[in-house]
């Protein structure tokens, strides 16, 4: 598996020119390699908008480096790099600019001067991927928030990159418009290799993700697959990142005297360690 997105040593201060400034992200190493779904989490202020935002080159790093596609980010190859990225962001009314959801979807490749003919195949193409070519022609003010999200992930997907950046893309849907977020882009990658990059407060959506990169204070804190992440437990707590709700409802079942084997990160472990232990019984 080849590397797609790699931090080496990153740090960036808003304020550089104090002697004392507080560092927004500090000496921040990891890697991505194609294919993989990682999250990063953390509390407000951690550092992880700051690192969206020098992934984006919004930001430049004043120490470190940042590669996409083994290339060292720049200014001179910033818009090159940038194709190579799709981004879906927080709240899905503020990325629509097109009459219907076909413009919208067709604004970005117009604006790279994609061909007419290869254009509408594209549009067809990412929108039956999200199963949304049925609304071509509605109205995206129409649409509800899981639909608006899915129509935004199709046009990031338009435009072929080869990174998705979920920006805490579920944070202002529902439960229904957040599970219909989360299976596109679960099936997205499934079927076309997608690499998927989520900055979330979610702790059910990061247990989707093959690593989770847990940030505090600016710094990584921890790195690891979901089960080594929470297995943290309390100190996520004190750092202000929850724990999944099966985790919470097994350590509450236990304290009142319900015997389970070991912690469970899903739902579907603790309905069966339950019925397990009950059958047994």
């Amino acid at each position: 598996m080849r590397e797609i997105l790699s931090f080496n040593n990153v740090s960036f201060t808003y304020t550089p020119e104090k002697e004392d400034a507080r560092k927004a992200v500090q000496n921040v190493s990891f890697s991505i390699n194609e294919g993989e779904w990682i999250s990063i989490v953390g509390h407000n202020g951690s550092g992880k908008s700051t690192m969206v935002k020098i992934i984006s080159g919004l930001l430049f790093p004043q120490e470190g480096e940042v590669r996409v596609m083994s290339n060292v980010l720049t200014e001179e190859n910033l818009w090159e790099t940038r194709s190579q990225i799709g981004m879906v962001f927080q709240n899905p009314d503020n990325q629509f600019v097109g009459a219907t959801v076909q413009d919208d979807v067709a604004f970005a490749l117009e604006n790279n001067g994609v061909p007419y003919e290869d254009m509408v195949e594209r549009v067809h193409h990412s929108l039956k991927q999200v199963k949304m070519d049925k609304f071509l022609n509605h109205e995206p003010h129409h649409l509800s928030g899981g639909q608006k999200q899915r129509v935004a992930i199709a046009g990031a997907l338009a435009m072929r990159p080869k990174i998705l950046i979920l920006d805490e893309a579920t944070a202002m849907l529902d439960p229904q418009g957040r599970d219909e977020v989360l299976q596109t882009v679960s099936t997205l990658r499934e079927d076309i290799g997608l690499t998927v990059l989520s900055i979330t407060h979610d702790v059910e959506e990061a247990l989707l993700a093959d690593r989770i990169l847990f940030m505090n204070d600016g710094k990584k804190y921890a790195e690891g697959t979901p089960e080594e992440i929470f297995a943290l437990g309390d100190k996520l707590i004190e750092f202000g990142l929850e724990l999944p709700f099966a985790m919470r409802m097994t350590k509450l079942l236990k304290s009142n005297g319900v015997e389970l084997v070991g912690e469970h990160m899903t739902e579907e472990e603790l309905v069966n360690d339950l019925w397990t232990s009950n059958f047994n019984k």
